[in-house]
C-alpha cells in the first residue's frame, strides 16, 4: 500500500472588505511592517490590498490619505516634545558637572523618563543610578522602591493607563519582574496611578417586537472546550461630535477571542449579518455552533436568522431584559470603553473606528491578559491548543 506525497490543500483566511479598510488605515499610521507584525499579516497581504484599493481611489479619497500621513507625521514630532521640554528645564545645567544634572533627573524623574533626560544631558542612566547609590541618607529600601515605581510608571503608561495592580503584576512577570500584587498596588497608590474607571451599563436593542424569539440553549454556561463550539454576539453604542457609531461583535465564548465585528451609522440587520459575516469567515465556516444574543429586532430579523440556518448554526438568545445572560459579550464591551474610549475626545466617526480597530485587533486580541485564560491573550490561548 503507498503513500500518497500529495500535499494537503490549505484554505487560505478571508478577510472582509471593513477589516481590509481599517489594516491599511492602521499601516498608514504605523507602517506596513509593524502593522503586518501586529495583525498577525504578511507585508505582502496590506500591499496588495493597498495596491487594489489604490486603484479605486478618487481624488478626494488621496486628499484624506494625505491628511492622514500629514497627522501621523505631526505624531511624530509631538514625540520630541519630552525632550524639548526636559531641554528648556535642563539647559541651565548643560555646561555643568555631571552631578548637577542628576540632580536634575533626580527632581523630575517623575515628570520625564530617565532614558529621555539621560540623553539630552549628555549623561548616561548607569553613571545616574551609581550616583542615586551614592547619595547620603539614601538607603537600598529607598533605591528599590524609586526603581520600582518607574518601572510601574512606564508598564502602567504602556498598557494606555487601563491595568490595575492584577494586570499590572501579570504583565511584569510575564517580562521577568515578578513583584507581590499588594506592592504594585502601594506603588501604584505613591504615585497616583488609577486605572480607567467604569461606566453605567445601559440596553441598547429593542426587544419589544412581535418577531420570533430562539431559546436560550446557553443558559449562562460561557464555558467551551475548545473554539467554534459556543460564540456570543451583541450590539453597543459609541458616541463621536459627528453622532452614533455603532458596533457589532461576534466572541468565541473558548479564549474570549473576537472573531467577528462591523460598524455602521445605523443599528440595523445588516450590521449584526456583517458581523458573522466576519466571524463565518476567519473560522472557516464551523456548523453546529451555538451563536447566542439577546433578543433585539437585529437578531431575530429575517435577514439574519436566514443567515444562521444557511450555514448550519444554532440560534440561542438571552432572557427578556437580563444581561448576564450575555454577560461575556457586556464584558468586552465594558472593557473597550473602560480602556479605550471614556474619557477620550472623539470628534469624528473615522477616528473612533480606527481607536476601536486598533482596539481589537491588537490590543485586545493580542496582547491584554484575560483573566478568564488565565492571564493569556486570546490569541496565545489559542496558540496553547494548536502546539
Amino acid at each position: 500500500m503507498t503513500r500518497s506525497n500529495k500535499p494537503t490543500k490549505t484554505t487560505r483566511k478571508q478577510y472582509s472588505e471593513e477589516y481590509r479598510k481599517d489594516a491599511l488605515a492602521l499601516a498608514l499610521k504605523v507602517g506596513v511592517s509593524v502593522a503586518a507584525k501586529q495583525l498577525g499579516l504578511h507585508p505582502s497581504q496590506i500591499y496588495g490590498w493597498r495596491s487594489k484599493a489604490k486603484l479605486h481611489q478618487s481624488r478626494g479619497d488621496a486628499e484624506r490619505e494625505l491628511a492622514t500621513e500629514n497627522a501621523r507625521l505631526k505624531r511624530q514630532l509631538a514625540e520630541q516634545a519630552e525632550e524639548l521640554a526636559i531641554f528648556k528645564k535642563g539647559r541651565s545645567v548643560l555646561c555643568k558637572e555631571p552631578e548637577m544634572r542628576y540632580a536634575f533627573m533626580q527632581k523630575h524623574r517623575h515628570e520625564f523618563s530617565i532614558k529621555a533626560m539621560a540623553k539630552v544631558l549628555n549623561v548616561s542612566r548607569s553613571g545616574f543610578y551609581d550616583w542615586v547609590s551614592r547619595s547620603a541618607g539614601q538607603s537600598r529600601y529607598q533605591q528599590y522602591r524609586m526603581q520600582l515605581d518607574s518601572l510601574v510608571q512606564q508598564r502602567f503608561i504602556a498598557s494606555k493607563e487601563r491595568s490595575g495592580s492584577p494586570r499590572l503584576t501579570k504583565e511584569l512577570a510575564s517580562e521577568g519582574s515578578k513583584y507581590n500584587q499588594k506592592t504594585i498596588a502601594a506603588s501604584m497608590r505613591r504615585q497616583g496611578l488609577r486605572a480607567k474607571a467604569a461606566k453605567r451599563y445601559k440596553a441598547t436593542t429593542y426587544s419589544k417586537h412581535g418577531l420570533p424569539v430562539a431559546p436560550n440553549l446557553l443558559e449562562q454556561n460561557f464555558n467551551a472546550e475548545g473554539p467554534n463550539q459556543k460564540w456570543a454576539g451583541d450590539i453597543t453604542y459609541l458616541r463621536t461630535e459627528e453622532g452614533w457609531l455603532y458596533l457589532a461583535v461576534v466572541i468565541d465564548l473558548y479564549s474570549r477571542l473576537v472573531i467577528g465585528w462591523a460598524m455602521s451609522e445605523t443599528m440595523t440587520a445588516t450590521l449584526v449579518c456583517d458581523a458573522l459575516q466576519m466571524a463565518l469567515w476567519r473560522r472557516k465556516k464551523p456548523t453546529n455552533v451555538i451563536v447566542h444574543t439577546d433578543r433585539g429586532s437585529q437578531y431575530c430579523s429575517k435577514d439574519y436568522q436566514s443567515l444562521i440556518t444557511a450555514y448550519g448554526l444554532r440560534c440561542s438568545m438571552s432572557a427578556k431584559g437580563n444581561c448576564y445572560d450575555n454577560a461575556c459579550a457586556e464584558t468586552f464591551f465594558h472593557s473597550l470603553k473602560v480602556e479605550a474610549i471614556h474619557g477620550n475626545r472623539f470628534p469624528t466617526r473615522c477616528l473612533m473606528r480606527e481607536t476601536v480597530f486598533e482596539y481589537i485587533e491588537i490590543d485586545y486580541n493580542r496582547n491584554r491578559l484575560h483573566s478568564a485564560n488565565g492571564y493569556l491573550s486570546p490569541e496565545a490561548f489559542e496558540e496553547q491548543l494548536v502546539a
